[in-house]
């Protein structure tokens, strides 16, 4: 059953959505309503042609452990090279906006003016961070993402030369490691984060990290 939201700050039990996740659609992108959210192990996906915003709380969890993080032979010829300088915070809504342009023509590009308002807000807060990829004073990529308790979770990449977001997302998961943080939710399975280390865990697992 997908729950309708509206005015109230509550959200259904998760284990009650549909097989891909999906909990509820309507409602806002307060930040008390994605603090909340993302407290609970949900997020937003607001599809490029629809107006409703669509809720997701999938029950088998796609992240990546800091220190499982997989490094292969062609990304640390990569970084010894010391081409690309890794930032953070430096830029947080140029890295937001050029996750949205790069993501303008997929299925399910949800990153609007709203989207873009509400994340920079939270990055204002305190609770959300890029980690960037520089080449001299251009940015060439990175990602963004939520960060709760002791993890992240990443919304989107880019990358506009080869491995950018790769390199970005080793930065992070090292600065976790060496912090003893938690874990990234990766949120939705791909090829390229499963070579990178990121595997399922249940739900009830994930929510402990989020504490």
């Amino acid at each position: 059953m997908i729950y309708r939201l509206d005015e109230r700050l509550i959200f259904p039990n998760p284990y009650g959505g549909e097989p891909d996740g999906l909990i509820a659609v309507g409602g806002d992108l307060s930040t008390e309503r994605l603090l909340l959210a993302y407290g609970h192990g949900i997020f937003p996906w607001f599809s490029f042609r629809d107006s409703d915003i669509m809720w997701f709380c999938p029950l088998q969890r796609f992240v990546i452990f800091p220190s499982e993080i997989h490094v292969s032979h062609s990304m640390r010829t990569l970084m010894r090279k010391n081409k690309y300088e890794v930032r953070y915070n430096t830029d947080f809504e140029q890295t937001i906006r050029h996750c949205s342009e790069l993501r303008i023509d997929e299925k399910g590009a949800w990153l609007g003016e709203d989207m873009i308002a509400a994340y920079t807000q939270l990055h204002r807060l305190g609770h959300a961070m890029s980690v960037e990829v520089w080449e001299a004073d251009r940015m060439v990529g990175g990602l963004y993402g939520v960060i709760h308790g002791r993890s992240f979770i990443g919304e989107s990449m880019f990358s506009l030369v080869p491995s950018a977001s790769k390199l970005a997302l080793i930065s992070l998961a090292r600065q976790m490691e060496e912090n003893h943080l938690g874990i990234i939710d990766c949120q939705l399975e791909t090829p390229h984060l499963r070579s990178m280390g990121a595997r399922f865990i249940p739900y009830d697992e994930y929510m402990k990290w989020m504490e």
